[in-house]
């Protein structure tokens, strides 16, 4: 039995009933009081706002579209792959928006910078799982953060993405 100053604390989405389920403790949702605890094994990366860099400084981020396109744009170190997208308007979808609640942030990412990440942690291989195009270099956009050994990523945008909440209401 959980003591009474041990709550769980739920952000307002459609997944919030499967975390409550998954029962793991992570940070409290941002939107609410931030003496409540919640629950989360892992290192979980939260979403946030990218303030872009200034012209001429940050580090190298490449998205190859399904279509073959590559988009260049710059991001500063401890943003993840993500939130640069959202915040130059690639179509990265992140439904659970970065609660690894769900694999539609799914990438792949080049070999030379795959190697260059820290193994991903078992809540992340498990939502890997659940990814369409699983590859051997996949990881979850929201998952790898932006640092000076990742100036020149490429990652790869998957051609279709699974969304549990979007498929059931087909």
């Amino acid at each position: 039995m959980l003591s009474s100053s041990l709550r769980i604390t739920l952000c307002r989405s459609p997944f919030a009933a499967q975390l409550a389920r998954a029962a793991v403790l992570r940070p409290p949702c941002p939107r609410r009081n931030p003496s409540v605890t919640a629950f989360h094994s892992g290192s979980l990366l939260r979403h946030k706002e990218v303030q872009k860099p200034k012209e001429g400084t940050g580090l190298q981020v490449n998205y190859v579209t399904p279509d073959g396109d590559t988009i260049t744009v710059y991001a500063n170190e401890g943003d993840n792959i993500l939130d640069i997208a959202h915040a130059n308007d690639i179509e990265l979808e992140g439904a659970c928006e970065g609660s690894l609640a769900c694999s539609t942030c799914h990438v792949i990412v080049d070999q030379e910078h795959y190697d260059k990440l820290e193994e991903p942690s078992d809540e992340e291989n498990d939502m890997l799982d659940l990814a369409f195009g699983l590859t051997e270099t996949s990881r979850l956009g929201c998952q790898v953060e932006m640092s000076k050994d990742l100036d020149g990523i490429t990652v790869r945008l998957p051609s279709a993405t699974r969304n549990m909440q979007v498929d059931k209401a087909r």
